[in-house]
């Protein structure tokens, strides 16, 4: 197959947004214990998203996630934001 393969996404400038992220919001917490578990000190940390989509209905989205997944995503919003600011 010559050029392009069909696996690979191709983006032109008809290309537009599906939704846009209207609020982002973080908290730290810590789970100290469970029912099964007396001392548990389990550090996480909540993301919450505020997201409208095509039709502009604002939609929230929250999940959990460890510390290291956190400062993963955070490293990778930083990198976003620095090829953003070339384009």
């Amino acid at each position: 197959m010559e050029g392009a393969r069909a696996t690979e996404p191709v983006l032109d400038a008809k290309f537009e947004v599906t939704s846009q992220l209207i609020d982002f919001q973080w908290k730290l917490g810590m789970a100290v214990s469970l029912d099964s578990c007396r001392s548990l000190k389990y550090p996480y940390v909540v993301v919450m998203l505020k997201v409208a989509d095509h039709s502009s209905q604002v939609k929230n989205k929250s999940f959990e996630m460890t510390i290291p997944q956190f400062q993963n995503f955070y490293r990778q919003f930083k990198e976003i934001a620095a090829v953003m600011e070339t384009v």
